[in-house]
């Protein structure tokens, strides 16, 4: 496998590549170990940048064996697991007054929260989360930038780093 290291901004910032959709599940999968309870991912691209297929690898180092799918058109998919549940949002639908859903409970939850398209939901979600945005650089290339401003990450960052060398 082969993730580079782009470049590290500083111990909270971090632009890692890949070069296929298993190598993006394998990043997922290393991180998701370091996530916690009440962990919110807000999880940006554009539509088949891979933000599905990064949560099949969150969701593969959890431990969650179901099939990951997008939730589009159900906008929230749960994957009930011991010991942290996955609540995977999708809010590209959500405008406007339609946003009253209760998606709240789930992003204040006890599991992880990972939110594609937060843009539209963008004042429900706290502050406090791990942002990451995937680009499509061509054929199965991604580009991933993740970014954050509290030390709960931290790990998730040192991880990064790791695997980045």
């Amino acid at each position: 496998m082969i993730i580079r290291r782009l470049q590290l901004t500083n111990n909270m910032n971090l632009v890692i590549e890949t070069h296929s959709k298993e190598e993006t599940i394998a990043l997922a999968k290393a991180i998701a170990p370091f996530l916690f309870a009440n962990s919110v991912i807000a999880l940006s691209g554009d539509l088949g940048a891979g933000k599905t297929t990064f949560v099949s690898g969150i969701a593969k180092g959890l431990g969650i064996e179901e099939v990951v799918t997008s939730p589009t058109f159900n906008i929230l998919k749960c994957y009930f697991h011991k010991p942290l549940s996955l609540f995977h949002i999708d809010a590209y639908r959500l405008d406007g007054s339609n946003k009253e859903i209760g998606l709240d409970e789930f992003i204040e939850g006890d599991g992880i929260a990972i939110v594609e398209w937060p843009n539209y939901i963008e004042e429900l979600l706290p502050k406090e989360r791990l942002d990451i945005a995937i680009y499509n650089i061509g054929k199965d290339n991604r580009k991933l930038v993740f970014s954050s401003t509290i030390v709960e990450y931290k790990k998730v960052f040192e991880i990064l780093g790791e695997i980045s060398k």
